[in-house]
């Protein structure tokens, strides 16, 4: 079995949903299917029943999904670690942060690097369309994620920041000269989604598809980056609800956060494969437990515009 074929597998294994598997590989779904077929012929047994409403792993696949899983991960590991060695940092920790969070989590990185000062902390960017894809690829062995995160190939470690949840509109935005802003205005206005398949759930944080009260919220424009989700708001196509940090470091022309009278809690936490877990992992969640959250302040209620 070729190591491409044991990732299609182990991955529809996790999402069993053709379509997803396909989005989250970049390949197509007919290579999905075609490399599934392929190892069901070679075992000689069934790996997936489909019907047309479902796919779920038969005894057999479930069997070899527990098999694979440790083996691939092991793979994964000892090339991290031959890579690292090639490089002469055997001693390497791969963080993904998303944008600026370096600066938020610098009282959990300054206290890992004072305990591990032999170590080599290496930041690498991750981007909301693609949270898990850096962790399960081995390119990050750890990752900054907001939660929930309820993916049973990864463990959800301690809490690194909380921020109450902003709402990020143009300036000249109709909600931008109210005295007060709640989760019931969503409903008059479109949020920006992913352009990319992310798990529903985990999405639902920042854009969810009902008030507190029941009312319906419109998914507007599809967006990559945060970078485009600015460039939609300060054009008036959407407001968009998003993370203190982006009060604090973006700050730009045409764009105004106002706090929420009952925002929810933003929570941003450690999250590392389940079966990648090494004891340099564990050293950074237990700088991130020791050190505590980082509480962010909301912002200062913004005036209302004069007419």
């Amino acid at each position: 079995m070729e190591m491409r074929d044991i990732e299609i597998f182990l991955t529809l294994a996790e999402e069993l949903h053709f379509g997803r598997t396909a989005d989250r590989l970049h390949v197509s779904q007919a290579r999905v299917s075609q490399s599934i077929a392929r190892q069901e012929r070679r075992i000689g047994a069934r790996l997936f029943s489909r019907t047309s409403r479902r796919v779920e792993l038969t005894p057999i696949g479930a069997q070899l999904h527990r098999d694979l899983s440790a083996g691939h991960q092991r793979i994964l590991n000892g090339i991290r670690t031959a890579t690292a060695a090639a490089r002469g940092t055997t001693n390497t920790l791969v963080l993904g942060l998303h944008g600026p969070q370096a600066h938020d989590c610098a009282h959990v990185l300054d206290l890992f690097r004072s305990r591990h000062p032999e170590t080599e902390l290496r930041i690498q960017e991750i981007h909301f369309t693609d949270p898990f894809g850096p962790l399960r690829d081995g390119s990050v062995q750890v990752a900054t994620c907001w939660l929930p995160v309820c993916e049973p190939d990864l463990t959800v470690g301690p809490t690194v920041v909380t921020d109450p949840l902003l709402l990020m509109v143009a300036d000249d935005h109709p909600l931008a000269a109210r005295e007060a802003v709640g989760m019931e205005d969503l409903a008059e206005w479109p949020l920006p989604h992913s352009a990319l398949p992310v798990p529903e759930y985990w999405l639902q944080t920042l854009v969810p598809t009902h008030t507190p009260a029941g009312r319906p919220i419109r998914r507007g424009p599809k967006v990559s980056t945060f970078q485009e989700v600015a460039a939609v708001v300060a054009a008036g196509k959407a407001i968009c609800l998003v993370h203190g940090d982006a009060a604090r470091y973006y700050r730009w022309p045409g764009l105004r956060y106002l706090s929420l009278h009952d925002a929810p809690i933003g929570e941003w936490a450690l999250v590392w494969p389940a079966a990648g877990e090494t004891g340099l992992v564990r050293a950074l969640a237990q700088a991130a437990q020791d050190a505590g959250p980082r509480t962010g302040e909301p912002p200062a209620p913004a005036q209302p515009q004069s007419t």
